[in-house]
């Protein structure tokens, strides 16, 4: 690194946030290999964070939104002021980008909020010297963080990490994202695959791979020793996590097996989850827990036989990354980049949506000796040290992003010297 620190900006839909405690982690290690960040988040995560480090994060991060109409406004007046071309070539884009002339109000009104938000953004960026943003998710973030770009003399990438990204790349037009974008990068080989195929082949170069991490309290210690006969599942509520297949395959286990699994998450479906478990006659032994703080995230899955994850889709989950690094084993379903990290090696990888597949997993778990799940937990530890370690992969990341502050302003100023397209 130079003598001079490397400064760059960092975006991110919602930040800092309990679920998305990897690009906290991506961040501290960027910080320690010499780059200065400053964090963006188009809105704070509702609640104050559980932990003293988040609480920091949390006093460190800029929001775009957050009752600040006024500065959204101030945002687009001065663009227009100081960049009048470059600002009428975004609006242009935000209104005749995917969908225009579908969604009513509805896409107007969301096409607006994105131009201020950009505005605003693209001021801060200018003000505060910054000339490249790096962006988390390839959906509104990015679409935010490329209209700032032709605000203002900056260059962007972003790390897409699936599955939303790649349910819909018509309608958030990843296509056009990667091609403005200095480089983007994949969580997995199968996100990279899924980059190359909704984007031109010309841009392929500028597609890579780099690897989440986990973060260093993970990475800590040895393993735990004992293997109670206890399940740890850590996820969202949601649809996509398939936690309503993981109750039937807990049903359907054996009346006289000793277990139990405890649910660490919130979201949309906590209420039907509850009356399933209910109407199922799984209380007691299945709980719902909500969310935890890190350390107790660690505690959690380090008192677990083994770490569930049944998802219908996925990038690539960090938990998972964490529950090898501590040294257990997991169950996971054979979607998007898990097997890239799981296989019977380290755990039970099954086919997704199958109760049958994840009984007979959770039979095999409980009966696993202890030599065998100490085995899968040291093949874990070894496999995610050498391929998650967050200051290795935030030297790869790194080595991206620094060229990109020489290469920022022309870049920018080819795209705000595109031809405004006709609205």
């Amino acid at each position: 690194m130079s003598a001079v620190p490397a400064r760059i900006a960092y975006l991110t839909n919602v930040y800092p946030k309990v679920s998305h405690s990897f690009i906290q982690t991506e961040i501290a290690a960027l910080e320690r290999a010499g780059v200065e960040i400053t964090r963006f988040t188009i809105r704070r995560a509702p609640g104050k964070p559980s932990d003293a480090e988040a609480c920091v994060e949390l006093e460190r991060t800029i929001p775009l939104l957050g009752g600040n109409m006024r500065g959204l406004l101030v945002g687009v007046v001065r663009r227009f002021w100081r960049r009048p071309g470059g600002t009428l070539a975004a609006l242009v884009q935000a209104l005749a980008g995917p969908g225009a002339g579908h969604g009513g109000a509805s896409r107007l009104i969301r096409a607006c909020a994105y131009f201020a938000e950009a505005a605003l953004l693209a001021d801060e960026l200018e003000r505060r010297q910054l000339r490249h943003l790096h962006v988390h998710f390839g959906t509104n973030p990015v679409s935010v963080a490329r209209l700032a770009c032709r605000m203002a003399t900056i260059s962007y990438s972003f790390t897409a990490h699936g599955p939303d990204e790649f349910d819909a790349p018509l309608g958030l037009d990843l296509a056009g994202k990667i091609a403005d974008a200095a480089f983007v990068v994949g969580v997995s080989s199968f996100g990279r695959g899924q980059l190359m195929r909704w984007s031109h082949p010309k841009d392929w170069p500028r597609i890579h791979l780099v690897r989440c991490a986990v973060a260093p309290i993970y990475l800590a210690g040895p393993m735990a020793a004992k293997y109670p006969r206890r399940f740890v599942c850590v996820a969202r509520l949601s649809a996509q996590k398939g936690l309503p297949l993981l109750l039937q395959a807990v049903a359907a286990l054996p009346a006289s097996a000793d277990f139990s699994l405890d649910i660490i998450g919130d979201g949309e479906q906590r209420r039907s989850l509850e009356e399933q478990i209910e109407r199922l006659g799984l209380l007691g032994r299945v709980n719902l827990l909500g969310w935890r703080s890190p350390a107790e995230v660690v505690r959690e899955i380090a008192l677990a036989r083994a770490l569930i994850l049944p998802s219908f889709a996925e990038g690539l989950p960090v938990v998972l990354m964490e529950a090898l690094a501590l040294g257990r084993a997991v169950i996971a379903t054979a979607v998007a980049g898990i097997p890239e990290l799981v296989d019977e090696e380290t755990g039970w990888l099954i086919p997704a949506g199958s109760v049958e597949a994840l009984t007979l997993a959770l039979l095999r778990a409980l009966d696993a000796s202890p030599e065998q799940l100490r085995a899968m937990g040291a093949a874990g530890q070894a496999r995610v040290r050498s391929l998650h370690d967050p200051d290795a992969n935030a030297r790869a990341l790194a080595a991206l992003l620094l060229p990109c502050l020489r290469a920022g302003s022309a870049l920018s100023a080819r795209l705000r010297a595109e031809v405004v397209p006709q609205l």
